[in-house]
């Protein structure tokens, strides 16, 4: 089963594929889980965080960027991992690229650019605003990536409604989930919504 998780900065994304390995591993010992990430820990993956903060590299050299680190992480993770029968769970996928670089360069650019690759078996929308999720970057402190202020989180916001529409018409699995709360809250939501599938 391959499940991605996805929302704005800040949503609680990469906490909560943590909380769905463990409540896997609970439910299922002895079963593999996978957890990875976009931007991937591969080549192309480096260079893209890199783009991410390096605001001198135009935004719409990132959707290409993005498609070639999906490219790789597929091959090198997430197709094996399932092969073996393992559980992937991913921190974003194919819906941030819909998300984010549609502001760039459209959303039929951006499909464009993914179409070849597989819908997830579930895709997990953690639904918070933009101020909530300013505020968790805020509180946690570091360095910001491009897209880390409100004005941007909110345009990504609108974005990502019209992004989870395009998914749904191609017939994703589409779960949305209140990010709002303690961690565990979030967690037995997302529970919610994986389990009965």
């Amino acid at each position: 089963m391959f499940i991605t998780l996805e929302g704005l900065d800040g949503s609680g994304g990469t906490t909560q594929v943590e909380r769905l390995r463990a409540a896997w591993a609970a439910r299922a010992p002895g079963r593999e889980v996978v957890c990875t990430r976009e931007p991937s820990p591969g080549p192309v993956g480096r260079l893209l965080r890199q783009a991410l903060a390096d605001v001198t590299i135009g935004e719409g050299v990132l959707p290409y960027l993005f498609a070639a680190d999906r490219r790789d992480h597929l091959d090198r993770v997430v197709l094996p991992g399932l092969a073996r029968g393992a559980v992937v769970i991913s921190d974003r996928y194919a819906l941030s690229s819909l998300a984010y670089q549609s502001l760039a360069v459209g959303m039929d650019k951006v499909a464009a650019l993914n179409a070849e690759f597989p819908a997830p078996d579930l895709t997990i929308v953690l639904d918070l605003p933009a101020a909530d999720c300013l505020a968790r970057i805020e509180a946690r402190g570091g360095t910001r990536e491009r897209f880390e202020t409100l004005a941007r989180l909110e345009e990504i916001a609108e974005a990502y409604e019209a992004a989870i529409a395009v998914s749904a018409a191609k017939g994703w699995r589409v779960a949305r989930v209140s990010g709002d709360g303690t961690p565990d809250d979030v967690a037995a939501r997302v529970a919610e919504a994986v389990w009965p599938r």
